[in-house]
């Protein structure tokens, strides 16, 4: 256990949240701007709010896509999230039951677009990083780092 959490700690998925305004084909240009720059958004959520969209993402090449949003006017946050790969929906209630048993607050959580060899996965924001990791390894779940969604 401990070599995992120090492997996760070491290369944390990184987490963008952008922010785009309420205009049609905004997120358009954000994700042909990602893609044409071979930028893989790997896992995906947006909150619609009265101003502006929230467009909350992982990637596979963070470096990258912070200088791309940066050089084009996209305005965003960075935080390192938790990502969890496993192998169908029957385990969501496992990996909901870990935090519950710790009293964890999650804070919210969107699944993967795609994981390889046909794995399910979910990007979890929680209220205490070290003890979402000691609980879900503890149960036996695969955490990835940033190095694990890059192509």
């Amino acid at each position: 256990m401990a070599e995992m959490e120090t492997t996760i700690a070491q290369d944390p998925v990184k987490q963008f949240s952008v922010f785009i305004e309420n205009r049609v084909g905004r997120l358009h240009e954000l994700t042909a701007m990602l893609a044409k720059h071979n930028v893989h958004i790997m896992a995906m959520s947006t909150l619609d709010t009265t101003d502006c969209a929230i467009d909350r993402m992982v990637v596979d090449d963070p470096d990258r896509a912070r200088e791309l949003m940066a050089a084009n006017n996209f305005f965003f946050t960075e935080c390192e999230v938790l990502a969890v790969e496993f192998s169908d929906e029957s385990k969501l209630q496992s990996i909901f039951k870990a935090f519950y048993e710790v009293e964890m607050n999650i804070h919210y959580v969107y699944s993967f677009i795609s994981r390889p060899r046909g794995k399910c996965g979910l990007v979890l924001h929680v209220e205490d990083t070290d003890l979402a990791l000691q609980a879900l390894n503890n149960r036996g779940f695969k955490l990835l780092t940033q190095r694990d969604i890059s192509r």
